[in-house]
């Protein structure tokens, strides 16, 4: 006989409860954030030890997110059959299963294999996100929704920053960048053997991401994190629902999908880019490592002043107005300005600090097109989540647009992908969130 999932209403939910959900979805947030930033390191790791060039490294964010078009859907029914915290325990264990397959990978240094390792993770991550984020979007205000994703993007973000530095530190040597040069002038079985001793750097430190994954499906199912009912209507969003049959009568929802595809694709390439960019304008490896932490720390600032400013001083959608705009000024100096600076101790081209300052650009665009492609769904919520969840799919296709833009001109020029990419979040931010149906006659 299968288990009936029994869910409670938001309103119902004392205030102690919603801040341990808070904080727990904060955790799950964390760990998106630590399993998915450090493909950044992964990108330049593997394109030296499997000999790939830039398209052929972006297979990474291909494989990795494509998952979420793949498993969206899927997910979204899975969380209807289980409820929320069965589903998200069995994300982890996805995950796990992911992690593991990097030990085989490793261990005969098969990239094909370790795109698979990265596909599984992918799915398992897909699963929770499409629990976790529609989960704070609906856990308080819908005000205060964006505030409520800041924290989640603090949470993300700053495992964005942990994540890279400690797999650098666990996988390379402060005497890499001299193997790194060696490895180029080296042939024959000399050769694989450097690469065979390299690739393997990575097996120990999967199967502890493994073990760690699948202790954290259990935690979650045995946490106080409540079921929430998404299926019951309020009378007003009932009545304006009534001649809805599917997640395709929403507008607002289909082309918020869209605008988090365009926007989470502009994310990764800011962040999986950046190191590089900044090794193509003459800096070293192990110092251009440190940039997607810079870059999120950009984002993690743009989180705070979106949680002291909204919605006292700023609404959520002026704050998606400004990031839009911001990104794409942003991104025409990237293509345009050169010059040499130094900032923080590091000596390059300018262009490579905007490329940083896009991730303050981003920082509010996620947080405000969620509750505005989620307005107003009612039991279309989980359905639409997945269809929102699919948009992440732009993390496959942009990068590998942008590695092929590098490969055929050059990797500054690869960076005009972001312009129609943030193009589109311009019109959704001031035109699309408002159409509420296909007609549009006035």
């Amino acid at each position: 006989m299968k288990e009936k999932q029994i869910g409670v209403q938001v309103s119902s939910l004392s205030k102690k409860d919603t801040t341990i959900s808070i904080l727990i979805i904060g955790l799950l947030f964390f760990i998106f954030g630590f399993v998915t930033w450090i493909n950044a390191i992964l990108i330049p790791y593997f394109k030296i030890a499997c000999e790939l060039n830039n398209f052929q490294s972006y297979l990474v964010t291909f494989a990795f997110y494509i998952a979420y078009l793949v498993m969206s859907l899927p997910a979204a029914q899975l969380l209807k059959k289980v409820g929320f915290k069965k589903g998200m325990m069995i994300g982890f264990w996805v995950m796990a299963v992911g992690a593991m397959i990097f030990v085989p990978a490793g261990l005969t240094r098969t990239y094909g294999v370790f795109l698979t390792g990265l596909f599984t993770i992918g799915m398992g991550l897909a699963i929770l996100q499409t629990a976790a984020n529609p989960y704070i979007t609906i856990l308080g205000a819908k005000n205060r929704a964006a505030q409520r994703f800041s924290i989640m993007g603090i949470c993300n973000k700053l495992a964005g920053i942990i994540a890279p530095l400690l797999f650098a530190a666990v996988i390379l040597r402060s005497t890499d960048n001299d193997l790194f040069k060696e490895i180029g002038q080296l042939q024959g079985l000399a050769k694989e053997i450097a690469l065979d001793e390299l690739i393997k750097r990575v097996v120990i430190p999967y199967a502890v991401v493994a073990l760690a994954l699948t202790a954290l499906g259990f935690f979650v199912r045995y946490s106080p994190l409540p079921e929430i009912d998404t299926e019951t209507e309020s009378e007003e969003v009932s009545a304006s629902n009534s001649n809805k049959k599917s997640i395709l009568d929403f507008p607002h929802l289909i082309l918020g999908a869209i605008a988090i595809f365009f926007h989470v694709g502009s994310q990764v390439i800011a962040v999986d880019s950046i190191i590089n960019y900044a090794s193509s304008n003459g800096m070293p490896f192990l110092e251009a490592k440190v940039f997607p932490s810079y870059t999120l720390t950009a984002t993690i600032v743009g989180y705070l002043l979106g949680i002291t400013f909204i919605p006292k001083f700023l609404s959520q959608l002026t704050a998606l107005k400004i990031c839009t705009v911001l990104g794409a000024f942003l991104s025409c100096m990237v293509i345009y300005t050169h010059g040499e600076v130094n900032i923080l101790g590091h000596k390059t081209d300018v262009s490579v600090w905007f490329v940083v300052l896009l991730g303050f650009a981003n920082s509010m665009i996620w947080a405000g097109v969620w509750p505005l492609a989620l307005d107003n769904l009612g039991r279309f919520i989980k359905t639409g989540a997945s269809l929102l969840i699919m948009g992440l799919c732009g993390n496959a296709i942009m990068p590998l647009i942008y590695g092929h833009l590098a490969d055929n001109h050059s990797l500054r020029e690869g960076y005009w992908i972001l312009l129609p990419c943030y193009g589109y979040l311009i019109f959704y931010a001031f035109r699309g969130y408002r159409l509420k149906t296909w007609s549009f006659k006035n």
